[in-house]
């Protein structure tokens, strides 16, 4: 029977585990005495049996994961599609065709990615890659022989298409210092509530938030978007770091604090003040980190979270919306993590292998990771080889050189000289193995991870560095889709279902009876 109790009995007397069960019975709160605020709460059954009620719980879950089982089990049979139509309809899936180049689907004037592709009889030549028709080798050298940080003025050239005068890259510096500052209590209400556990989440999260903090969010005039791109390009370091602060507190216990950015600083040199409990770094840390936000910014308008950025841009919708967006594509680990992948491959090739220079051994685990017998059994030498460049990687291999110094300055040059054997040793064996004798090499995702290891940067933070990067591409193409296109992107796909007749409710039966 149901009885009466006061909200005092009512805390006293149940076991605290068991409010929780309680609340779930309640049939009505009604205010008895407003002064001691003595509430009457009605309970249909005040002793529970917890042991029952787990029981019901586990039927529960056994019944919806049978459900799912089933209903997965139809949907895989319903919407497998035979490889042959694709030839049939002459599909390029993946929108490549079956040498691997990108289906033309748009202009652009913000990059340039060359494969290195033989072709038209044309021998096989380097992969090169382009910033507004410049190209990234020469970048670099500029900025790198007047010891300067290059990500804000490549920002500015992928952002404006031209390079900035001394004056011009200072004030848009200052922009981007002034921009570096979160809105009142949006770490203590955002980033610290329900911290996760995948630091891209926390990224797409806090972005789609800052929504609300806009009062002009929707609209879409290039001058109010390109606001909207710079605050964010400023804000991504604090959100993706403040976001992995959160996390390690809330779940792993360690210690909360949180710098505040410091306006004179570069995106790199922030990064590691605001993630580093002693806010200390090198110079060469700051140097190579920011080398990494250079060469990770832009790479070509067909990439998956560029492409998603300017598919999303193209609706009309706001920049925090296709941010975003594109923020779910980077995460796939087909697209943005795969240097997660080349850390693990390499501890583990670490444990396995007992000589780091006895070229045999390692090749022999190359050739086990091929076989699919190490690692993840995958059959891929993860950073090897590219969806694009074929000869070589040309970010790769400009992040080699400063990769050996780091490792030098670190403490890890062994390593680098491992790293560096297993990139000589992987084009042969695999062409020994799956018969594929050219068009193989280290791509950037080779070292990144071995170099953020070395910055101590945690590997939550791997491809949210990768995002702070390439925002600044993002921007670039959402400007560019908005000042060109007034049309939706909207391709085709061919329909290869059967037609079939409608079937009443009363007159269906089950597949097989």
């Amino acid at each position: 029977m149901a009885r009466t109790v006061t909200c005092r009995e009512f805390t006293e007397k149940i076991n605290p585990e068991e409010i929780m069960v309680e609340m779930n019975i309640i049939e009505e709160v009604v205010v008895v005495d407003k002064d001691k605020m003595d509430v009457e709460i009605s309970i249909d059954a005040m002793i529970i049996d917890d042991k029952n009620s787990e029981k019901t719980q586990e039927e529960a879950e056994k019944k919806k994961a049978f459900e799912m089982e089933k209903w997965s089990a139809l949907s895989i049979r319903h919407n497998q599609i035979d490889p042959e139509l694709f030839v049939k309809y002459k599909v390029n899936r993946g929108l490549r065709d079956v040498q691997g180049n990108g289906v033309l689907t748009g202009l652009t004037e913000i990059s340039e990615v060359l494969s290195g592709r033989a072709k038209d009889g044309e021998p096989e030549g380097h992969g090169r890659l382009f910033y507004r028709g410049i190209e990234i080798n020469d970048l670099v050298d500029g900025f790198v022989s007047e010891r300067r940080f290059g990500f804000e003025e490549v920002t500015y050239l992928l952002l404006f298409g031209e390079l900035p005068t001394q004056e011009e890259l200072e004030e848009f510096k200052n922009r981007l210092g002034q921009n570096r500052t979160l809105p009142i209590s949006f770490v203590r209400d955002i980033i610290m509530k329900a911290p996760s556990d995948d630091m891209m989440n926390t990224l797409a999260r806090s972005v789609l938030t800052l929504y609300s903090y806009d009062k002009n969010a929707n609209n879409t005039s290039i001058p109010n978007v390109l606001r909207q791109c710079l605050e964010l390009i400023a804000l991504f370091p604090l959100l993706a770091v403040y976001g992995y602060q959160a996390y390690t507190h809330f779940h792993d216990g360690k210690s909360l604090f949180i710098h505040s950015p410091k306006p004179e600083l570069s995106t790199a040199e922030n990064i590691l003040h605001i993630l580093r409990p002693s806010s200390e770094y090198t110079f060469l840390e700051a140097q190579l980190l920011d080398l990494t936000l250079v060469l990770h910014a832009e790479h070509g308008g067909g990439n998956n979270s560029t492409f998603t950025c300017r598919v999303v841009s193209s609706s009309g919708t706001d920049t925090y919306s296709a941010i975003a967006a594109a923020l779910g594509s980077l995460k796939g680990p087909k697209h943005g993590g795969a240097n997660i992948k080349v850390v693990q491959m390499f501890d583990d090739l670490k444990k396995n292998v007992g000589d780091w220079k006895n070229e045999e051994e390692v090749g022999n685990y190359l050739r086990a990771l091929l076989n699919k017998e190490a690692f993840d059994k995958a059959g891929l030498i993860y950073g090897i080889g590219h969806a694009v460049y074929s000869k070589n990687d040309p970010r790769a291999d400009i992040f080699k050189k400063f990769v050996r110094e780091l490792s030098k300055e670190k403490g890890c040059y062994e390593e680098f000289l491992l790293y560096d054997l297993v990139e000589k040793l992987s084009p042969i064996i695999i062409g020994q193995e799956k018969r594929i004798y050219k068009g193989v090499s280290a791509n950037i995702d080779f070292y990144s991870g071995f170099v953020y290891n070395m910055l101590g940067l945690p590997a939550e933070l791997y491809t949210p560095i990768f995002a702070i990067s390439r925002i600044s591409g993002w921007s670039a193409h959402r400007l560019e889709e908005l000042i060109n296109s007034g049309k939706i992107i909207r391709p085709a796909y061919k329909e290869v279902c059967a037609r079939r007749p409608y079937v009443p409710l009363d007159q269906r039966t089950p597949p097989g009876e």
